[in-house]
Parts: C-alpha cells; sequence; structure tokens
C-alpha cells in the first residue's frame, strides 16, 4: 500500500509532534480518509522523508508524531536551474511541475520582451504563492524530498547578470544537445515565451555565455520544451542514466 507524503514548513527531527495547518489537516481528513494510529510520511523540503504517526486530525487541524528518519535524497550530480518566461496560467503550471518531476533545483520565471503576461504588486504574489503550491505538490507526488528553490520573477537582463554560461533553446540553433560537450555540476536552462525570445534577448545571452541548441525539427509550445529539454538533459548528464 502507498504511504502518502505530505510537505510541511515546520522542521521535522524524530520523537517530535507537529500541529498541521487546516488545509492539509482537511485533506487527511477528507481526502485520504485517514484514521488516527495511520502511518503517512513527512518532509520539510532538506532531503529527508520521515515516518510519522497520526495523533489527531479533523476538518481544522491535526498533529503528527514524527517517529523516524526514513530515507535520505541523494544531493543531485547536476544542479539544475531553469530561467523560463512566465506564460499563461496553466500552462506555466504545467512547466513547473513537470520540471520538479524531470529534477530541477531552482526555478525562475523570467519577464521578457515577448511575454503576453503582466504581473504586478498583488496579483505576483498570489503566483508566486500558487506556484509554490504547485512545487510542493510535484514534490509530493514525485518522492523528491528536496524542495526546489523558486526565485522572485526578475526581468531577463537580471537573470543573466547573475546567471551566465548555460544553454537557451532555439529552434533554428546550428548544435543539438548531443552536440554539447557535458557541463560541471551546474548547468542554466534558458526557455523563453510564446514567439521566442528577440534576437536582442538572444544575443545577450550569447554574450553571457549561453550557447543555443535546438531540440528536434519542431517548433515546440512553452509548456513543452523545458519537458523536453530537461527529460534529455537527464538522460545525457543527469540522473536518468
Amino acid at each position: 500500500m502507498r504511504v502518502s507524503r505530505i510537505f510541511t514548513d515546520q522542521p521535522l527531527s524524530p520523537g517530535g509532534e507537529i500541529t498541521l495547518n487546516e488545509a492539509t489537516a482537511r485533506y487527511i481528513a477528507q481526502v485520504l480518509r485517514m484514521r488516527p494510529g495511520q502511518t503517512l510520511r513527512l518532509f520539510d523540503g532538506s532531503g529527508v522523508d520521515f515516518e510519522a504517526e497520526l495523533v489527531r486530525c479533523d476538518r481544522r487541524n491535526g498533529i503528527v508524531r514524527v517517529v523516524r528518519a526514513a530515507s535520505h535524497e541523494p544531493l543531485p550530480g547536476l544542479r539544475l536551474h531553469l530561467g523560463i518566461a512566465i506564460s499563461r496560467g496553466e500552462r506555466m503550471d504545467l512547466a513547473i511541475q513537470k520540471s520538479v518531476e524531470l529534477g530541477v533545483g531552482a526555478i525562475t520565471p523570467l519577464f521578457t520582451n515577448r511575454s503576453v503576461v503582466q504581473l504586478k504588486a498583488d496579483r505576483l504574489e498570489r503566483r508566486l504563492t500558487h506556484w509554490a503550491g504547485v512545487i510542493r505538490s510535484a514534490c509530493e507526488q514525485s518522492g523528491r524530498s528536496r524542495l526546489p528553490e523558486l526565485h522572485p520573477p526578475a526581468t531577463l537582463p537580471e537573470w543573466l547578470e547573475v546567471h551566465t554560461d548555460g544553454l537557451v533553446l532555439f529552434h533554428r540553433a546550428e548544435r543539438s544537445l548531443a552536440d554539447c560537450p557535458a557541463p560541471g555540476e551546474t548547468l542554466n536552462l534558458l526557455i523563453g515565451p510564446e514567439g521566442g525570445l528577440s534576437e536582442s534577448e538572444r544575443e545577450l545571452a550569447f554574450a553571457k555565455g549561453f550557447t543555443a541548441v535546438r531540440l528536434g525539427p519542431r517548433v515546440l509550445r512553452t509548456e513543452t520544451a523545458p519537458i523536453a529539454a530537461l527529460a534529455a538533459i537527464q538522460v545525457l548528464w543527469g540522473d536518468f542514466r
């Protein structure tokens, strides 16, 4: 029987008890229909899964007792940082969700010249909170114990000031992923919006050490591109080998 995994932002240690927030307690009580005495797994994003016992739970709150450390997630051999142009609604959610499942270590949503989504002030905060929830849920589902970092949205020039060298997807590039040398411990991957990065943005990325690569003969949607690219990268150099 599959043991349910639940994320908590509270630090975990064997022997301790934690109080679940209302949303988590309601999920355990109403969706999972768990009862006191049943076992679940908790993780706090630090890389360790803990076995825990449900002490009490109803629609409003719950208490679990942490029993022991159950498993440790090793550090990845290749740390992947995804800089991706912000796309609309479910497309961005899908890109983030699948990137987490495919092992990305950090994500930065980017504003680019051709971005069609404009997020300001409170709306931006709501989207960040929503994307953080997508990341947590993807970790719960995929078995990841280390929570990928979600960086605040930035403009492309701002991101390139910090993240130099990497790969940028461009469907007319001469080089494929298979033509690229193996990266070191970290790889930055840049993916533009629908319509692609502008020529000036590509030139800026090239000036910062990025290499243009293509993913076959087809033009991929902005939500499909990170899935295909990350899967190929993991096969070539990462933990799919």
